[in-house]
């Protein structure tokens, strides 16, 4: 891989007792990267070869191409990191470069830092690329949004409420009671004109007859899920018992990106509204620096996305990396039909 060496910054980082930026400094870099593996490649802007300790031995640098200086009147930052973003390559520096942030997002992953520790040069590792923040919830709501843009409502309650089985069997009573109260019925003709294969959710249907009137999905966080699968059989007899219910309510926990840890949400549907399968699985086109944090948690969005549309099996999350997406934080999200079309 190759590095940009900053010339200017790395000359004028210890410079010697009279006060000038030193020709060593960008010498022992050189050599230091070229140990480490790396291609080193001398930039310096055009003012530093009138400030060099060594104005003789810079300018034969120069005049053999060992070194490269910025044109005249060029912005020597701006070319560093022009020069790095067109190569693909990493910049030795410790300029921050702050005043670019907005026009090259990936500076932070990119630059290199280093010391000098009396006569050597310590070069430290590139940090990795901040992720964004919420990345995951920004891609499930982009998922859900597009759900519902074709006509399949889901759960959006998002903030959760504190955590534990009695808090849960709680909520779920409460609701299921203001629901008969309400006197509503289950939305099953809707629900026949989003499901092609009548047949098959048929048998969903006589299935969840035996089991239970209501299915509880019980949203919680990644971190809470094993906990929280302990207390899905005393839930479950607890609104049972409760409410007086012809069949006992089946209890699913699931994960979910949206909700904090210690804290949960439930989704309480008829058994007969619960989907067998999502009627559409999920392509992400990610970035780069993204791809492997949301490839890892692929599972937690299918989870995510089949409880709040009431889908009892997971949709397919297929997660792969665009070249054509430069900067953290980018992402495209593709329904294709599903298991149950």
């Amino acid at each position: 891989m190759r590095v940009i060496i900053d010339a200017s910054n790395v000359a004028h980082s210890k410079k010697g007792d009279d006060d000038k930026p030193r020709l060593e400094n960008i010498l022992k870099a050189a050599e230091e990267l070229r140990k480490l593996g790396y291609e080193p490649v001398i930039i310096a802007d055009a003012s530093l070869k009138h400030e060099i300790d060594d104005k003789e031995e810079f300018k034969k640098y120069l005049e053999k191409g060992e070194f490269k200086q910025v044109p005249s009147g060029t912005n020597a930052d701006h070319f560093i990191l022009k020069l790095a973003e067109e190569e693909d390559a990493k910049i030795l520096s410790n300029d921050a470069f702050k005043e670019y942030s907005d026009e090259f997002q990936d500076i932070s992953s990119r630059r290199i830092p280093y010391n000098f520790k009396e006569d050597k040069i310590v070069i430290g590792r590139p940090p990795k690329p901040k992720r964004v923040k919420n990345i995951l919830q920004k891609i499930c709501t982009e998922i859900l949004g597009e759900f519902e843009r074709k006509g399949f409502d889901y759960y959006k309650v998002k903030r959760g409420k504190k955590l534990s089985g009695i808090a849960i069997a709680k909520e779920a009573i409460d609701r299921i009671e203001k629901v008969e109260e309400e006197g509503l019925e289950p939305k099953l003709e809707s629900l026949f004109m989003k499901l092609p294969l009548f047949d098959k959710f048929m048998e969903l249907v006589e299935e969840a007859e035996k089991t239970g009137d209501f299915i509880i999905f019980v949203l919680v966080n990644p971190q809470d899920y094993r906990e929280v699968v302990k207390y899905a059989g005393n839930i479950a007899v607890t609104v049972f018992e409760r409410l007086k219910l012809d069949h006992a309510p089946l209890v699913a926990v699931r994960n979910d990106v949206f909700i904090k840890k210690g804290r949960f949400e439930v989704n309480i549907l008829y058994s007969d509204e619960v989907m067998e399968e999502a009627p559409y699985d999920i392509n992400i086109i990610i970035n780069d620096h993204d791809y492997n944090f949301v490839k890892k948690n692929s599972r937690n969005i299918a989870s995510t996305v089949a409880a709040r549309i009431g889908s009892w099996r997971f949709p397919i999350v297929s997660v792969k990396p665009s070249m054509l997406m430069e900067k953290p934080g980018e992402f495209e999200v593709v329904l294709e039909k599903g298991g149950s079309s």
